[in-house]
């Protein structure tokens, strides 16, 4: 069995959702982020980011969520959450889960955790002013030129869903309304229906 490491509200919701999805047999364990959890010398022995998510496999520990939603595709072939043999297409795949991690997460996180990149007060208020602009860029390149429809990756429901679903679940908190696409607010609104995100929401819920 795996163990699952998340905190409720944070982009661990992504790869918890792929594990229902997928059918694992896992435990999801909470990360008290609010009492700094993260950073007690018992998760950082599993995770030394002092970060969620965190899976503890088998074989040893994955961080990250495109890591973590690959792998859980990847080990569970017969869910179908990735084109896993078709090279081309699963680099396409990784390439979208790479975008919203490495440039859509952090244009969230500098409006709500301005201190990583600077100590200035100004600096910081002016990354909270910036966050939402730059996410808004994020959502309409996002909706122009990436999402396939109606799921992310085309008619195939992948682990790239959930990821999407996760960070779009943020706009209301940057006083983004997601209408402005309607194509996202669609696929957001089947997402929040679909039997796997309400158990995972759940779940997160009974935790927080």
């Amino acid at each position: 069995m795996w163990t699952y490491y998340f905190s409720p509200g944070s982009c661990a919701l992504a790869s918890h959702i792929a594990l229902e999805e997928a059918g694992a047999d896992y435990r999801a364990v909470r990360v008290d982020l609010r009492a700094n959890a993260q950073r007690t010398p018992e998760y950082l022995a599993i995770n030394p980011k002092g970060r969620v998510p965190a899976l503890v496999t088998d074989r040893g520990v994955i961080t990250e969520n495109p890591a973590i939603l690959a792998y859980v595709a990847q080990t569970h072939p017969e869910a179908k959450l990735a084109p896993v043999d078709d090279v081309f297409a699963f680099g396409q795949l990784q390439a979208f889960t790479s975008y919203l991690c490495s440039t859509v997460h952090p244009a969230h996180s500098h409006k709500v955790r301005g201190s990583r990149w600077a100590d200035d007060p100004a600096a910081i208020e002016e990354m909270k002013r910036k966050a939402p602009f730059v996410l808004a860029d994020c959502f309409e390149l996002i909706a122009k030129d990436m999402f396939a429809g109606p799921w992310v990756m085309g008619e195939a429901y992948s682990i790239a869903d959930p990821y999407l679903f996760t960070i779009a679940g943020w706009l209301p908190s940057h006083e983004i309304d997601i209408a402005r696409w309607p194509a996202l607010a669609d696929h957001f609104r089947r997402m929040s229906e679909r039997p796997a995100v309400i158990r995972t929401l759940e779940q997160h819920r009974a935790s927080a």
